[in-house]
């Protein structure tokens, strides 16, 4: 008989998280970071959100932003689980997003060989492009290992050797650099599907 594994917990939110990390000096900080949500269940609905911090260590700069089109989700992700993620702890630039709504979202590429998230808010257009996919792999971290501290987390995750982040057709500097989970070698950009957070 197959044996069933039932997570214990209770489900708040499921979805894509795929993200992407980039530095201009391999040995330096994050310069820029993104982390695109696409929600499908949560306390707060569906929705999209895309969280771009082009200033991390800045409180309040104009390029420290979330464009989203359900914002009571967006401020609940970011304050509840984008703050605890592992670049992102500690960052006064998320203090100081400036939220936006956005008018468009569209997911490009074959998840294959590329992918693209891109979104559109009145005059900004914002792209994120992975590129070089690896084999999807499929995990879940204990509570204790993911990022809150207090969710199991199953998800599928696809690695990247490159990503950029443009806006408005200018690229943003910089690469992610290579990073390990769950015994994989991928790098700081990579795809996460089919990802929930159960909490405990």
């Amino acid at each position: 008989m197959t044996e069933t594994l039932l997570f214990p917990g209770r489900v708040e939110w499921s979805g894509e998280n795929p993200g992407i990390s980039l530095k201009q000096d391999p040995a330096g900080p994050f310069t820029t970071l993104a982390s695109f949500f696409r929600v499908v269940l949560s306390p707060h609905g569906r929705g999209h959100a895309l969280v771009l911090l082009q200033s991390p260590k800045e409180n309040g700069a104009p390029g420290n932003i979330c464009l989203t089109d359900n914002e009571p989700l967006a401020r609940w992700l970011v304050a509840d689980y984008v703050s605890h993620f592992g670049a992102w702890r500690g960052l006064p630039g998320l203090k100081g997003l400036h939220y936006r709504s956005l008018d468009s979202v569209a997911a490009g590429g074959d998840a294959i060989s590329s992918y693209s998230e891109t979104v559109t808010a009145g005059d900004m257009t914002v792209a994120l492009e992975w590129s070089g996919l690896g084999m999807p792999f499929c995990f879940a971290l204990p509570p204790e290992k993911s990022a809150t501290g207090r969710h199991h987390m199953p998800t599928l995750f696809v690695g990247c050797d490159k990503a950029t982040v443009t806006v408005n057709g200018v690229a943003i500097p910089g690469a992610p650099i290579p990073r390990e989970i769950a015994g994989q070698h991928i790098s700081t950009a990579m795809l996460a599907f089919s990802e929930t957070w159960i909490g405990v």
